[in-house]
């Protein structure tokens, strides 16, 4: 970390916090402050809510927020913006897009969400089918996305559209930003099991696109998709919790809640809290090591593991909670919820969230095969369809 680095982000930190004391100013006005001071993804450019240095300085500056009484929870309430989108904007967008989006989007005031998976094209994205024809200036978008988490509450969506049939799966594809607002865009909930609707369907019937919404070139749309998917995984798995949060800290209260007399209990407890903590450091170094815009494959290993761990640890909760976890206190009232319940207080419901896990940022299988080629340099998976047409490809 060079002193010249450190010396930028301790002055802005220092103007930031004169100006707007963290535990005095409201959250969205102190959000807005920290982007202009270029604290809010501090490997971006100057002016885009960065200042151009190591991202590891990122973690730093939350916890200094945090320790002086501020909050960092807008990265929780606008995950797949902040988390997702503001990458994918800065290595695909024009400066007018940058601009236009990336403030309003840490402030929380514009909530985003992704609209990629559809019921036949899920793991297989490029199989997707909604399309998006040309008109002029604008393009019309037809077609079903699924499992869109917090879309009831977004402002715009991260949208990826079939705009050519005539050539191979992954070349045909255009992405763009959507405004969700818009005439024929139908936000629909999908009742979980944990009673709640964080995810939802959502259907396009002639919904129109301003070409000036459109992310990268026509037909580039997989390669901006990838950078999304990137962050995605980065965000879910190198999501960099404080220690003994999360999971373990369920395990460890349900621990608290027994007798406390089962050595055998314990060092599995034991050893899954060692095991969440070197997967917390290890998400550190991941961010550390993460390029601007698109991270490397360091998200799918946390991504991965996380997945993995997280189901194996509500898992043990339940089991230390004896009969007490075969019940489901909450209930299963339909809520469509405003945080996406991955973050719970409720053990109950983080065992119960936990399953989608090893599905959601893409599957655990998935993840093998990402790490196999790109990290193991290992043989990809046979591709029969790589270089056939879209529209001549068999589909059910």
């Amino acid at each position: 970390m060079s002193t010249d680095e450190r010396a930028r982000v301790e002055h802005q930190l220092e103007a930031l916090f004169a100006s707007h004391p963290p535990a005095d100013t409201p959250e969205q006005e102190f959000w807005g402050a920290q982007f202009d001071h270029g604290l809010a993804w501090v490997q971006f450019p100057e002016g885009l809510g960065g200042l151009g240095v190591g991202p590891r300085w990122q973690s730093e500056i939350n916890r200094r927020i945090e320790a002086a009484g501020g909050s960092v929870a807008n990265r929780y309430r606008n995950i797949l913006g902040i988390g997702m989108g503001a990458g994918t904007l800065i290595a695909h967008g024009t400066e007018e897009q940058q601009r236009r989006w990336l403030r309003p989007m840490f402030t929380t005031e514009e909530v985003w969400c992704q609209l990629f998976s559809e019921p036949g094209a899920g793991s297989d994205l490029a199989a997707l089918s909604t399309t998006a024809v040309r008109e002029g200036d604008t393009w019309v978008v037809n077609g079903q996305k699924v499992w869109n988490t917090l879309a009831h509450l977004a402002k715009w969506g991260l949208l990826v559209t079939r705009t050519d049939p005539d050539v191979p799966k992954h070349a045909g594809l255009t992405y763009f930003v959507v405004d969700m607002e818009a005439p024929g865009v139908d936000v629909r909930p999908l009742y979980q099991i944990t009673g709640e609707a964080e995810f939802n369907e959502v259907y396009f019937d002639d919904a129109h696109v301003p070409d000036e919404f459109r992310i990268g070139e026509v037909g580039e749309g997989w390669s901006v998709a990838m950078t999304t998917l990137m962050n995605e995984r980065v965000a879910i798995g190198g999501n960099v919790a404080p220690r003994g949060s999360g999971a373990i800290a369920h395990a460890v209260a349900a621990w608290e809640r027994t007798d406390r007399d089962d050595p055998v209990a314990r060092d599995q407890l034991l050893a899954y809290w060692i095991e969440a903590e070197a997967l917390r450091l290890t998400a550190i170094r991941a961010g550390e090591a993460a390029k601007r815009g698109t991270p490397g494959p360091e998200g799918s290993t946390a991504k991965l593991h996380w997945a993995d761990l997280n189901k194996a640890i509500t898992s043990f909760a339940i089991d230390l909670l004896g009969p007490d976890g075969m019940t489901y206190p909450a209930g299963y009232e339909f809520v469509r919820p405003e945080l996406t319940s991955s973050r719970t207080e409720d053990v109950h419901k983080a065992y119960l969230r936990s399953r989608a896990n090893s599905i959601e940022g893409g599957t655990s299988e998935i993840m093998k095969n990402i790490l196999g080629e790109r990290v193991l340099g290992l043989p990809g998976e046979p591709r029969v369809d790589k270089n056939v047409a879209w529209r001549d490809v068999p589909r059910s």
